[in-house]
């Protein structure tokens, strides 16, 4: 079978992957204990996370260095500084202690994350197979897995300091065969020749709507435990569901995204996908049962996953081959900072009209994708010819 195949190729970035996804997947877990622990509101907490942020965006900038540095042990040592960061917060009794914590975190996985997407970008050059919605699809899985386990955990009362003890564990496992030989791509030149011509809106077009998927997915997965606990008085395990079941429906929609944009056109795609996540992320926050916050949670999860993938492709697909590398980096950059500036944003939101609505007007953002960037960015590729 071929996703057997390419399992079997890509199976030491996976699981750097899947490394990022577990821990991601119970800190939104933990979420709502490490907020009480430090003694902070939404407002704060969200601070808290764009400190982290901050710490992110700034090892991204790091992070090419840093690959050709280590070397073939930079996958390995970065997972590590993942999941030993990710102890931190679970130690942090104030506001200071949790922003410090989350800016060498998030700064850890910020590496991790750039090193591992590169390294597999590279390896889908030399090996000629898309693996990119595969490892991404793991990742979700992954997340959904360390959501649920370590709401379980969280439910028979370990502190989120021991819950990642055990995890850090299952890291070193996984780096045993994380080690990755191939010499790492070169960095882009600023100055590159063709950088000039670059389609510049277009770029921005696209990488908006990656920036809009990937704020709305991660700002889901560190608040919707907290607003099912919030809400409806859940429990600590039925807390964790809501993280898990985005990551699980995500990661079903990252496997056959790849079938779904054979048979239907990018742009589309692109709009049923935005309109779905919309529906499924309005439909939980303003669901008056636990259930049907679930059900909106799993259909955010099946839209969400296949935006940005799709854009990406897109526009790979409609720029010459000597301007795809630094094209598809600039648009990466600009989207990636969803990732990022989703969970404060909720935050401040949160703070200023409840969380409810905050969620709610996270799902009418991804409108914007359906109705005004992906037209933009269609009448703009109808200007600039396709290259393959």
């Amino acid at each position: 079978m071929e996703i057997v195949t390419d399992i079997r190729t890509s199976a030491v970035h996976g699981r750097a992957f899947a490394v990022m996804g577990i821990c991601v997947g119970a800190f939104a877990a933990y979420a709502p204990q490490l907020k009480a622990q430090a003694g902070l509101g939404d407002a704060e907490f969200g601070l808290a996370l764009l400190v982290g942020a901050a710490g992110a965006v700034g090892a991204m900038w790091l992070a090419p260095r840093v690959d050709r540095g280590l070397g073939a042990y930079a996958m390995v040592i970065c997972a590590l500084a993942v999941a030993t960061g990710f102890l931190l917060p679970g130690l942090a009794a104030s506001w200071a202690g949790l922003a410090g914590a989350m800016f060498l975190a998030s700064g850890a996985a910020g590496l991790l994350d750039v090193i591992m997407n590169a390294r597999l970008s590279g390896l889908e050059a030399r090996s000629g197979r898309s693996l990119m919605n595969l490892n991404h699809g793991l990742f979700s899985l992954a997340y959904a897995l360390g959501a649920l386990g370590a709401g379980l955990i969280r439910e028979a009362g370990v502190p989120p300091f021991w819950c990642f003890v055990g995890i850090l564990g299952v890291t070193v496992l996984l780096c045993l065969g994380m080690r990755d030989p191939a010499t790492p791509e070169p960095a882009e030149d600023a100055g590159h020749p063709g950088a000039a011509s670059l389609p510049v809106m277009m770029i921005v077009l696209a990488g908006l709507i990656v920036l809009i998927a990937f704020t709305a997915e991660q700002a889901t997965e560190s608040w919707s435990a907290l607003y099912l606990e919030r809400s409806f008085a859940a429990s600590a395990a039925e807390g964790a569901m809501g993280p898990a079941i985005l990551g699980l429906t995500m990661g079903i929609g990252r496997l056959s995204g790849q079938e779904a944009v054979r048979r239907i056109p990018e742009g589309r795609l692109m709009q049923i996908a935005a309109a779905l996540a919309a529906f499924g992320l309005i439909l939980a926050a303003l669901a008056p049962v636990q259930w049907l916050a679930y059900a909106g949670f799993a259909i955010l999860g099946i839209g969400v996953s296949t935006i940005g993938p799709t854009a990406l492709a897109w526009v790979g697909k409609k720029i010459p081959a000597r301007q795809r590398a630094v094209a598809i980096s600039r648009m990466v950059m600009i989207g990636y900072c969803g990732f990022f500036i989703g969970p404060p944003v909720i935050g401040f939101m949160a703070e200023a009209f409840g969380l409810r609505l905050a969620l709610a007007m996270m799902g009418a953002l991804l409108l914007a994708i359906t109705v005004l960037l992906v037209p933009g960015l269609r009448a703009l590729a109808r200007g600039v010819p396709a290259w393959t």
